[in-house]
């Protein structure tokens, strides 16, 4: 492939990553955010991330038929156990939404690295260097500094005040435990990164197919969408284009490996971020600016400091 190509096909999957994100975060700041009627709001979570995980589950089986791939040997408890943790972590972000502007949502889940740091300590044994200790002691400053509420603005939706950070921090350590899981699974099986997308989204489908019907959201649901049909569109969008931000995603870590990606997904998210604040009004005090700078800062530096490492087995990167 000659160097011009290969330049356009980078611009090309980077924008198409920023487009498709872009879209997919003011989608889920509409449907989780916005009102309904008479000042109503999508509270289904589950039904939310099921939309997701059945999309998912469809792209990751055109890609299984599209490339060759060697017989999945991964042992179905892992790939339950990766379903699990992975969906608690999509349901407790989904939810964080109902309490928390998208803003502090992505800040907050920027700060993945620490349980993937601190589980890799305690569950894994593993050792870092002194340099990654002080780039997470950098994301996590930067995320005390944005999360943190002033006493003036404490009376401002009072009733939900710490549930939304609360589940940020179980969704982040839900995050670190799919982590832990999807490198047993690498290590003794290896499989390929649609392979892991399809048996994940499979095991995360059945699970949220069940727990819909017993926890008695799909009536709360159904009754919902009857009522605003208009949600059915804004879930199907939201769906697709986090769908196909995957998709991008996986040509990008393909072909140019994943430190090029993990630069274009933080960059996007600042982006996000800054979408939000334009488009929803979600105003911004100057201290949390400057947490977000210092979350995203502490990003780049680990990114960078990374790239001089064996690059772990391809798979594709979560949003």
């Amino acid at each position: 492939m000659s160097k011009d190509r290969s330049e356009f096909r980078f611009i090309f999957y980077a924008g198409a990553i920023f487009i498709c994100y872009f879209i997919f975060g003011l989608l889920q700041e509409k449907i989780t955010r916005g009102k309904y009627g008479d000042n109503e709001q999508f509270t289904c979570a589950l039904a939310l991330t099921l939309v997701q995980c059945i999309v998912n589950y469809i792209f990751a089986q055109i890609l299984m038929l599209s490339w060759k791939h060697d017989v999945d040997t991964t042992r179905k408890v892992y790939y339950f156990s990766s379903a699990m943790t992975y969906l608690l972590a999509m349901v407790c972000s989904n939810m964080a939404l109902q309490w928390l502007n998208y803003p502090t949502q992505v800040v907050g889940k920027a700060a993945k690295p620490i349980p993937v740091m601190v589980l890799g300590v305690l569950i894994g044994r593993k050792s870092y260097p002194l340099k990654k200790y002080l780039f997470v002691l950098l994301i996590v400053t930067g995320v005390v500094l944005f999360l943190y509420k002033d006493q003036s603005n404490k009376t401002t939706n009072s009733q939900g005040f710490g549930l939304g950070e609360l589940l940020i921090i179980l969704s982040l350590t839900m995050d670190g435990l799919t982590g832990a899981v999807q490198e047993r699974i690498k290590h003794e099986s290896s499989p390929s990164a649609y392979s892991m997308m399809l048996n994940t989204n499979w095991w995360s489908t059945i699970i949220l197919s069940i727990a819909i019907v017993f926890s008695g959201e799909i009536f709360q649901f159904i009754t919902f969408v009857t009522k605003y049909p208009e949600v059915l569109v804004y879930l199907t969008a939201f769906a697709l284009t986090g769908a196909l931000g995957q998709l991008f995603i996986f040509f990008m870590v393909s072909e140019f490996g994943p430190l090029p990606c993990s630069v274009v997904t933080t960059t996007r998210k600042f982006f996000t971020v800054l979408a939000s604040v334009l488009v929803f009004g979600n105003v911004l005090a100057g201290r949390q600016w400057f947490g977000a700078v210092l979350v995203f800062t502490g990003l780049f530096l680990d990114i960078f400091y990374s790239k001089g490492k064996a690059q772990p087995p391809k798979r594709v990167a979560h949003k």
